[in-house]
């Protein structure tokens, strides 16, 4: 459990600007020593926005422990110098044309590190300029002391990884070299992490099971509740809310990725039914199913307002490649706006400024006093 130093920080949190500039300014790779960078107000300013902390809103990081026992940690693709480009380069490889065949043979655990250059290298030309690509290449200097990857460079990157990936590696690299004053990280296996590393890593508290329904184990299983109405679920979520609320520093859901963020204010009377038969076996209508996911939406958001907490939603672009439905993308900043003016005391967060719709995000920001846009991922998917 994380100790009484994670909520007290709720308060500092909020005074501490995001520069995340540092590393592209600062370093080799895209850094001061290019270009018009070399003039000296370029190098004054890389200088100050590097040794300035900063707070990263927005991580999936698992906790070091994992890391450090990879074997036993399915989630990891591998564990050599490929996985510095597993996410979310990876989706610049499948987009660029890397078939199947050599993706799953690149970040797979049984392929010699040395020999998964041969793989890339027709690729490598194609992302390495990216956002994703620029991050890569700037991690590898930093961390390395590699200017560029390359066949007579690959054996170094390796043995850098290799050296790195000890324990405390995770406090060093984030505090001392990314100059972080923590990271808000929102666990990818479960709603809440419980992470030894409380003061560095705080927690968003992850509704998305609540309202979704989409993991019944993993959201069902640790509150030891069995649920055959409603209200058994609602006494499911409050369980989440009692046990972790006061450490988290929002609540955060990623339900953008499976649906429109267009939640009605369903009451619990005219849900109940619907989740009862459901939960019986029952295939809801799809107009039922979006009750029943509006109803618990608004159940979680009116819990968190009531903790002062923050409400983080997923907007705009998609992690991966050849699903996004752009239709649906361009209707998150007027379906957020309703949200807002829905429920006024809720601070509703539009996580990766809704990209690519970000001048109707900043139009809402600048408007509604309980609406924040999030610049996370925005820097690396377009850093311009």
């Amino acid at each position: 459990m994380p100790g009484k130093e994670s909520v007290t920080r709720r308060g500092a949190l909020k005074g501490v600007g995001a520069f995340g500039l540092a590393a592209v300014l600062a370093g080799k790779e895209g850094g001061a020593n290019e270009g018009p960078e070399k003039n000296d107000v370029f190098r004054t300013i890389g200088k100050r926005v590097s040794e300035t902390p900063f707070v990263d809103s927005h991580e999936h990081l698992l906790d070091e422990r994992f890391r450090l026992r990879p074997a036993s940690t399915p989630v990891l693709k591998c564990d050599d110098w490929s996985l510095l480009l597993s996410h979310y380069l990876d989706s610049d490889l499948i987009a660029c044309g890397m078939p199947l065949e050599e993706y799953t043979r690149f970040f797979s655990r049984e392929v010699d590190p040395i020999e998964k250059w041969r793989i890339l290298e027709p690729y490598w030309p194609a992302v390495r300029n990216t956002g994703y690509g620029k991050a890569v290449r700037i991690a590898i200097n930093r961390l390395y002391g590699v200017d560029t990857l390359s066949r007579k460079t690959v054996a170094r990157v390796q043995e850098g990884y290799e050296a790195w990936r000890k324990a405390g590696f995770y406090r060093k690299i984030l505090t001392e070299i990314a100059r972080l004053d923590s990271c808000q990280v929102n666990c990818v296996y479960r709603p809440f992490e419980e992470a030894k590393l409380s003061d560095l890593l705080l927690q968003d508290l992850g509704f998305l099971r609540a309202h979704m329904m989409n993991d019944l184990k993993g959201f069902l299983e640790p509150t030891g509740v069995t649920v055959k109405e409603l209200d058994d679920w609602h006494r499911a979520i409050d369980w989440w809310f009692e046990k972790y609320g006061e450490y988290a520093v929002s609540i955060k859901s990623q339900a953008a990725y499976f649906r429109g963020l267009d939640y009605e204010e369903v009451p619990a009377e005219e849900a109940a039914p619907l989740f009862k038969r459901k939960f019986g076996g029952e295939k809801p209508a799809p107009a039922d199913e979006k009750k029943i996911q509006d109803h618990l939406f608004w159940y979680c958001v009116k819990k968190a307002t009531a903790l002062g907490l923050p409400v983080k939603l997923h907007t705009g672009y998609y992690a991966g490649q050849n699903y996004m439905p752009i239709e649906r993308l361009a209707g998150n900043p007027a379906e957020i706006a309703r949200l807002a003016r829905r429920s006024r005391k809720t601070v509703f967060v539009a996580m990766h400024i809704g990209y690519p719709f970000e001048d109707e995000m900043i139009a809402l920001a600048k408007h509604y006093t309980n609406i924040y846009i999030d610049m996370c991922w925005a820097w690396i998917i377009d850093p311009v």
